[in-house]
């Protein structure tokens, strides 16, 4: 079953009297429960893509569909209960909340969909931050940790709500090889456990050791799709 459908997707930017064409007719199902690598130089439009596909950016021209829901025709409230509920953000920037500690960035998502009870949203978010290794830092705020820990608390923060899809840009590149291993375990475990389907972006060639499916783009183009 496939639960992304992206078709004839193009996203062009304007760049001062430039126009600048970051994704050329992109074509690409991704099957449910897959664990997917898109792989290409900076600048080949990789997260350009998963923001299209995760709703943060709106493609130019073609048709993305989530889960069944064609993503144009969703209106604002569709478009953040979709992000909000199936899908979970990795991203090179962190995003991180700089008021809140490290495991109170973890607990937000929980606690804006009101299903747990307060109890249980800190307890779940425990664990994450256990799991990725910064128990000892979960007190602290964004700015008192280093580019891998709040690397980490975004990853623990993506996975905190179970989400279906989980989109990841460059998710090890803050990482050292040990703690980028540890975290690819854990997402490997999800994705075999909960079937969570898993798209990174990313330069690692390591990754692709985890992967189902590699995807290459190069210049705003696929390039190649292969099964492995």
């Amino acid at each position: 079953m496939n639960i992304i459908e992206i078709k004839g997707v193009t996203k062009d930017y304007a760049l001062g009297s430039t126009t600048v064409h970051a994704l050329r007719g992109i074509d690409l199902t991704i099957e449910e429960g897959d664990l997917m690598t898109i792989m290409g130089p900076s600048g080949s439009g990789k997260t350009t893509l998963l923001n299209v596909v995760g709703c943060i950016d709106q493609a130019t021209a073609g048709s993305v569909t989530v889960h069944g829901d064609e993503v144009t025709k969703l209106n604002d409230r569709q478009v953040t209960d979709l992000r909000l509920n199936r899908i979970g953000f990795i991203f090179q920037t962190f995003n991180l909340i700089p008021v809140l500690n490290a495991l109170e960035n973890v607990e937000f998502p929980m606690l804006l969909l009101k299903k747990d009870s307060r109890d249980e949203v800190r307890k779940k978010a425990e664990r994450l931050i256990e799991a990725v290794g910064i128990r000892e830092y979960m007190l602290h705020r964004p700015a008192e940790l280093s580019g891998g820990q709040r690397q980490r608390v975004a990853i623990a923060r993506a996975l905190v709500t179970n989400p279906d899809i989980v989109l990841a840009d460059e998710p090890t590149a803050n990482l050292d090889s040990v703690t980028g291993g540890q975290i690819l375990d854990l997402m490997k475990e999800m994705n075999a456990r909960e079937k969570t389907t898993f798209i990174f972006s990313t330069h690692d060639a390591n990754v692709l050791k985890y992967a189902k499916t590699a995807v290459k783009i190069k210049d705003g183009i696929i390039a190649e799709k292969v099964v492995l």
